[in-house]
């Protein structure tokens, strides 16, 4: 005849589970892998920011020099972008608007900057970076539309 025990007591099967060393070594191996795969990540995500930036930019460039067509003229820096969306006062040949949606906001949540008549171009179009500020490199900075 068979005598079924409790799991741990003596003489009968035993439940082994991790000890806190084996546990503190897995988390370890995470932590480890996490230190290495996050910066790589947020790298990527900084990257995708700037290319989505100049992406806008020249979609916005393209808006501006159809309103150019249709007035003969950019926008002065005073009507700015919301010309492209809304008819300035005074302008009869305007047949906007030139974008589908609204002008959006830079992908750091900043307005993009317009200047009539720019200092490169006809006119500049640009947003500061991630930074906010003038100048700056890598991600923070400037991305614009004569380079």
């Amino acid at each position: 005849m068979k005598t079924i025990t409790r799991c741990g007591r003596a003489g009968g099967p035993r439940q082994r589970g991790f000890t806190l060393l084996e546990l503190l070594v897995v988390m370890l191996i995470i932590g480890l892998l996490a230190g290495y795969v996050a910066p790589q990540y947020f790298k990527q995500v900084g990257k995708s920011e700037v290319k989505t930036a100049r992406a806008q930019i020249e979609a916005l460039g393209k808006a501006l020099d159809q309103y150019r067509l249709d007035t003969g003229h950019y926008p002065s820096t005073e009507q700015g972008l919301a010309a492209l969306m809304a008819k300035p006062a005074n302008e009869t040949k305007w047949d906007g608007p030139y974008l589908k949606k609204a002008v959006p906001a830079d992908p750091w949540g900043t307005a993009y900057q317009y200047k009539r008549p720019g200092e490169h171009g006809e006119y500049d179009l640009w947003s500061f970076g991630k930074d906010g500020q003038a100048g700056g490199t890598d991600e923070a900075a400037d991305i614009n539309s004569w380079e």
